[in-house]
């Protein structure tokens, strides 16, 4: 293997924020998949309903932030982020004070860096970052903010065109070699864009495959699969790894995590080189949960994972009330019991990682406000929909007493 790799804003700020959306989930108890189009989430103006939250005038939370708790573990804490977030000065803030890594929603995904017109005139699969990447970037780079890249190859959010002769939907679907060409070009232009536009020292990490799994061991099937076969992924990352820089660690991110552990060790097991060596650096769980999962099992699928020496990260963090489609309100019984969910997990991997059983060096929150949430109704982060902190907040600060125990 050629790699190796706040001040606290606690009073009342403007709703009506955009915030992060993704993609898919399952009820523990269900084999039904819900699916959400992994898409930009509209503005909101809901207000939660009151609740009794620790005195602002006792609160230490004032003096420590998420990003100097994970840095203490070895550790980054990153959110979703997009333009309209960094755009906003009150939002802005937030961020620069608490976190350190950030993934963009939408502006990485292979709709928004594939130019069709320039595939057609260089006769070549062609990446060009659009404007709100570059921003997004420029952002990071000059708040010295880590970022992860998300994502490459998707059966989502990927155009047609790229898989039809002459870069055309109309025309016949290509073979299977200048498929394989074409996912070349794809990851071997995004990590030469990245370097020629001087974001080298910005990214980290990337998603090299997003959600090829489904819960019942068998592969998704989608064109990538179609056209090149099943084997598209082990090519996929044998791109990234030819062509990424030794600074960006490589990933497989998927959902339902917890239902998939081992199809995910089995795959992970195949992404070798000639000589054994792993192709990839680690595998990135999303971490949609409910307080009402187990996080004894969690634990357990999380662990099994890391013992293949992979890092792990939980790359879109988020627990919701209540469980699969039946949302729990945000009352103060249940916003405590979110608080105790987000301390022990929280607390859990500081665990693992100080003990040396998992490799973890970041954890991301899909978004940190519950207003901006793709899954609002739920009531899932840390913040209220008017920023206002929940008990969420001090678990995830490991304010114990604070966080609703």
């Amino acid at each position: 293997m050629k790699r190796k790799s706040i001040c606290l804003l606690t009073g009342l700020l403007l709703a009506a924020l955009l915030g992060c959306s993704t993609g898919e989930g399952i009820d523990p108890s269900s084999s039904e998949v819900s699916v959400s189009t992994e898409e930009s989430s509209s503005e909101t103006t809901s207000s939660d309903p009151a609740v009794e939250t620790p005195a602002a005038s006792a609160d230490p939370a004032e003096e420590i932030t998420l990003k100097e708790v994970f840095a203490a573990h070895g550790m980054k804490v990153g959110t979703c982020l997009t333009t309209n977030m960094i755009s906003r000065s009150l939002t802005n803030q937030l961020i620069l004070d608490q976190f350190n890594s950030v993934t963009m929603e939408n502006s990485m995904k292979p709709d928004a860096t594939l130019s069709q017109k320039k595939s057609k005139a260089n006769g070549s699969l062609t990446v060009e970052f659009n404007r709100d990447a570059k921003k997004m970037l420029d952002w990071a780079k000059e708040n010295g903010i880590a970022m992860r890249g998300h994502t490459l190859v998707w059966y989502s959010q990927t155009p047609e065109w790229i898989f039809h002769e002459g870069f055309d939907s109309k025309n016949a679907f290509v073979d299977r070699e200048e498929m394989l060409s074409r996912m070349e070009s794809m990851i071997r232009g995004t990590f030469e864009q990245i370097e020629e536009l001087g974001y080298g020292d910005v990214i980290y990490a990337y998603d090299v495959v997003n959600e090829a799994w489904m819960e019942n061991g068998s592969m998704r099937q989608n064109h990538w699969s179609d056209i090149i076969g099943d084997d598209y992924l082990w090519y996929a990352f044998y791109y990234a790894n030819k062509y990424a820089p030794e600074s960006i660690d490589l990933y497989y991110n998927d959902y339902n995590e917890q239902f998939k552990t081992q199809t995910l060790l089995d795959f992970v097991n195949t992404l070798v080189d000639e000589n054994g060596n792993y192709l990839l650096d680690g595998v990135g769980f999303q971490a949609h949960l409910y307080t009402s999962d187990s996080l004894d099992q969690y634990f357990k699928n999380l662990e099994a994972i890391a013992s293949t020496g992979l890092k792990i990260q939980l790359t879109e963090l988020d627990v919701c009330l209540g469980k699969y489609q039946a949302p729990g309100k945000p009352t103060e019984e249940n916003l405590k019991k979110q608080g105790q969910f987000y301390y022990d997990l929280i607390n859990g991997l500081f665990e693992r990682v100080d003990k040396g059983l998992v490799k973890m060096d970041a954890l991301t929150f899909w978004g940190f406000s519950d207003g901006m949430s793709w899954r609002k109704e739920y009531s899932p982060l840390l913040y209220d929909s008017s920023i206002k902190p929940k008990y969420a907040l001090y678990g995830a600060l490991q304010l114990k007493d604070y966080a609703g125990f």
